[in-house]
């Protein structure tokens, strides 16, 4: 039991070492099979379904489906309540910050939960009246398409 446990800590280790600075919870601390990974800048996110379609990289057009949520819970947006799917240039700063690297990587097909941190969403301004400022945003994302 003891070994096990050593050599989960040094597998977590190495892991974190190699990924420059991502930290990496065992899917064991969580509870489940997916990876709970924060980026330097501060993201999370968690793999929910890992697709196996086209990657989503910088510079391709991606269409997704997406739910966003508030800390409390509070639903503020939603492509699929729409029935509309919603595409943008990555990388291209056309939409938060957090979106632009929380996708990038992402597999046609899979499904993502971002949680966004203020700095990477819309900062102290908030946006129009819907999400206050300094707000934490919790996503879920699926990959449509890249093109």
């Amino acid at each position: 039991m003891k070994f096990l446990f050593i050599s989960s800590m040094v597998t977590l280790l190495v892991l974190t070492s190699i990924l420059g600075g991502e930290r990496i919870m065992a899917a064991s601390e969580k509870g489940s099979n997916a990876q709970d990974i924060t980026t330097s800048s501060g993201l999370n996110y968690v793999d929910q379904v890992v697709g196996t379609g086209d990657v989503a990289v910088s510079g391709k057009t991606v269409s997704v489906h997406y739910t966003g949520w508030l800390e409390n819970g509070k639903k503020f947006d939603s492509s699929v309540d729409r029935g509309q799917p919603f595409s943008f240039p990555l990388g291209g700063g056309r939409v938060i910050k957090g979106w632009d690297e929380g996708v990038q990587g992402m597999k046609v097909g899979g499904k993502r939960k971002l949680t966004i941190p203020s700095n990477l969403g819309y900062g102290p301004q908030g946006a129009g009246g819907v999400i206050p400022p300094n707000a934490t945003l919790i996503f879920d994302v699926e990959l449509l398409g890249v093109r």
